[in-house]
């Protein structure tokens, strides 16, 4: 064990002290408001126990913006490192640290929660269900991922943070490079939040394949719906393989094995291939859904069905299996040889067929279609151009020959940055804008909106399409600095200006919000402000408790937009509410969570004594969950009458 026990808390960088201080002063500021407004209470029962959908839905969310907050302050500072040359604003053990933590933040406790998040807001409602097959254990995968983030995002002030990049390749990971506890944040944290994330795909094919409402087949579901069921399929397959994969690197770390250990006759690549059977599936994790999201925006605001529904569903699929079959694609350089080369660069050229597809199935929709230029549909529309320069990027780096003179340069940094964003980012701002009217009543402000849109377009593309240039012109990825003579320094600092217009961007947003909350009775909206075509528009917004007072029925696809285009009869007639039956709050998944937590960080810390006696309290906490017989309880004929009334007539 090679922990220097003086040396744990991290010193001697102001702006971590700044970060230390800035922590303590959060953390006292939330305890002294909560207790002098007496809203612990509250936050008990209303947030820390609930297992309702939405509200689980909704902290996901809110942990996924402080998780885009702490990950673009990492690039930040990153591009303002390599702004000018031989700049000393980062040492180089620093920067290794920040673009590692900005790796696994934005990608797995920023996009994936933002994504899991509205997930659990509108999928239920999509399906016509009052809640996921599971709750507790939705409730459950957000406790484990909020573990997991915590634990990761305090190594920087306790112990130090990871620094062998977000892929974490062996040796360079392992203890024989690494002797700190860096890393050991990195293994144990993405353990636990991927069983949390794993927990959410079981509970989302349960829910879809089970739970849908009467009439609805499959080709009957929203896309949105679809892309959820496709992506938690990927999940359950994906996920088992990084969490044994991070396992066995857990325990070269912490019990001296050898798996990935070359001094102990390990095989380092076997990392690079189990990491990446994982990585490349995960890319889709997030793309898809992301797609969902444009193909509901762009129907919506088209005043049109989405064009070829069969077609897209089927390009879906055929992505999600050729998602497992492109990994190598990630280490050309390696030594696979000329034919595997050849095999995996087929495998990755093809996925541009069905991704073509789709990209053509948005452009028929929006064909004379009557459309509606909202802050949502243009977020949708940008996010088209941008993917696409993403996805063209990704044919060439392709191309195994090429690829030896992309590896490792800013262009590969520029190509995954288009693809990300463009499609993660750029779709949960379409989904942001078109959604959040039914999470909260209340619509954002259009105007404010319009100028998040414009500087975040902006600084995005001026931030990483120089990076393409400078890729080609010699600029490597990972680098803390650069010669003075280097012909890209101009580029560079271009891309650090265009940072800061996103940032400002980023700003506008949350103006927006904080604006339209003020605002919120100038802003209010009916159940359906967009005039929409899915289910999750049929109900009063923002949504009860039980979702819906009687479980709709569908015959056609996009139900609720034939309901509307027939005259058909919305109210409620008082002799068919019946009760509704809801499941309990429970403590149960926040304590787990919390015990995950604990014992996540004295094993981090190598205390496995310590660690070994908490985890005995996880398993205590599963049994007593297992006697526990609480049956729930009602919603009374009253009480729904009473909330349904405030929005539709009840007869």
């Amino acid at each position: 064990m090679d922990i220097k026990w003086g040396k744990i808390l991290v010193t001697g960088e102001p702006m971590i002290l700044m970060a230390q201080i800035g922590i303590l002063l959060t953390s006292i500021g939330v305890v002294v408001g909560l207790t002098y407004f007496k809203k612990w209470k509250w936050l008990w029962e209303n947030w820390l126990t609930t297992v309702d959908h939405k509200k689980i839905g909704i902290m996901y969310i809110l942990l996924a913006l402080v998780m885009l907050f702490r990950g673009g302050v990492d690039a930040l500072m990153m591009r303002a490192q390599t702004a000018v040359p031989e700049n000393t604003f980062l040492n180089a053990q620093h920067y290794n640290e920040v673009f590692t933590t900005h790796g696994v933040i934005m990608i797995l406790f920023m996009a994936m929660p933002i994504l899991i998040g509205i997930m659990n807001i509108i999928v239920p409602l999509q399906i016509g269900a009052r809640d996921v097959a599971f709750p507790q254990m939705n409730a459950m995968s957000f406790w484990l991922t909020v573990a997991g983030a915590i634990l990761f995002n305090i190594s920087f002030i306790i112990g130090g943070s990871p620094d062998a990049g977000w892929t974490s390749y062996f040796p360079l990971a392992g203890k024989e490079f690494n002797p700190g506890i860096g890393n050991n944040y990195y293994m144990i944290s993405l353990q636990i939040a991927g069983l949390g994330t794993l927990m959410s795909g079981i509970n989302f094919i349960v829910s879809i394949l089970k739970m849908r409402t009467k009439g609805m087949t499959l080709f009957k579901m929203p896309m949105f719906t679809w892309t959820t069921l496709v992506t938690s399929l990927i999940i359950v397959i994906a996920f088992p393989i990084f969490t044994v994969t991070l396992l066995l690197g857990t325990l070269d770390r912490l019990y001296g094995t050898h798996f990935f250990t070359i001094s102990g006759g390990g095989l380092d690549m076997l990392w690079n291939n189990l990491f990446w059977l994982w990585g490349h599936p995960e890319v889709y994790i997030v793309v898809l859904p992301a797609f969902g999201m444009v193909s509901e925006v762009v129907s919506t605001f088209s005043k049109k069905r989405l064009f070829g529904y069969h077609s897209m569903v089927w390009a879906i699929l055929i992505i999600s299996v050729l998602s497992m079959l492109v990994w190598a694609h990630h280490f050309y350089t390696m030594g696979l040889g000329p034919v595997l080369n050849s095999i995996f660069s087929i495998t990755t050229m093809l996925i541009a067929v069905p991704t073509g597809i789709k990209m053509f199935n948005w452009l028929f929709t929006m064909h004379k279609g009557r459309i509606e230029f909202t802050n949502a549909m243009m977020w949708a529309l940008a996010f088209i151009p941008t993917f696409l320069i993403g996805g063209v990027t990704g044919v060439m780096l392709a191309m195994a020959a090429a690829n030896f003179q992309y590896h490792n340069t800013m262009f590969v940094v520029a190509h995954f940055h288009y693809t990300l964003v463009g499609a993660v980012v750029y779709s949960v701002f379409a989904g942001f804008y078109y959604w959040f009217p039914k999470v909260t009543g209340f619509k954002l402000n259009e105007k404010i909106g319009k100028w998040h849109f414009w500087l975040f377009n902006i600084g995005f593309n001026l931030t990483f399409f120089p990076m393409f240039f400078a890729g080609l012109d010699g600029a490597v990825r990972r680098s803390y600095t650069y010669s003075s003579d280097a012909s890209f320094a101009p580029l560079m600092f271009l891309s650090f200006i265009g940072t800061l217009i996103i940032a400002a961007g980023v700003a506008a947003l949350v103006w927006n919000i904080i604006y339209s909350i003020k605002n919120r009775e100038k802003h209010a909206v009916s159940n359906d402000p967009w005039d929409a075509r899915t289910l999750e528009w049929s109900t009063a917004s923002p949504p009860p408790e039980y979702n819906f007072a009687l479980l709709p029925e569908v015959e056609e696809q996009d139900q609720f937009w034939h309901d509307k285009k027939s005259s058909k009869d919305m109210a409620l007639k008082k002799k068919d509410i019946k009760p509704i039956h809801l499941p309990s709050n429970t403590g149960m998944p926040f304590i787990m969570g919390m015990a995950f937590t604990i014992t996540g960080f004295f094993f981090v810390f190598e205390l496995h004594l310590l660690g070994a006696i908490c985890a005995i309290g996880i398993f205590a906490c599963l049994i007593y969950r297992s006697f526990d017989y609480d049956d729930g309880r009602h919603v009374s004929i009253e009480e729904i009458t009473k909330t349904e009334g405030t929005w539709r007539e009840v007869s």
